[in-house]
């Protein structure tokens, strides 16, 4: 961990990170995880959870950003794939909206 490192950063699992996550999980096992004090991020690095972000606007670390870009494609691809198995309690219009939200945040991320 670096203390000299100005960017911010996105964890590894960019798609994993974040409010909602942290609200799905309060929401189904009725606790509040802790955050972590530090995290692996996109570039590789272990830095402070504060030195992290998962808003495009706000990451700096080039590396980092085109790990979330290609985190958030390979999700969207991976939901149109659930979508498709029988089952899944994920209908045809819900999976296409997931999927256009991670491209959409995909595209941001690429800026």
């Amino acid at each position: 961990m670096s203390q000299t490192d100005p960017h911010i950063h996105v964890e590894q699992k960019v798609v994993q990170a974040g409010a909602a996550v942290r609200n799905a999980i309060v929401s189904t096992l009725g606790f509040v995880p802790d955050a972590p004090s530090v995290v692996t991020t996109g570039c590789g690095l272990q830095v402070p959870y504060a030195m992290t972000s998962p808003r495009p606007e706000s990451v700096t670390c080039l590396a980092c950003r085109e790990h979330a870009h290609q985190e958030h494609l390979r999700f969207a691809d991976q939901v149109e794939r659930w979508s498709r198995i029988p089952g899944m309690p994920l209908t045809g219009d819900q999976a296409a909206e997931a999927a256009q939200w991670a491209r959409d945040l995909a595209k941001r991320f690429s800026r």
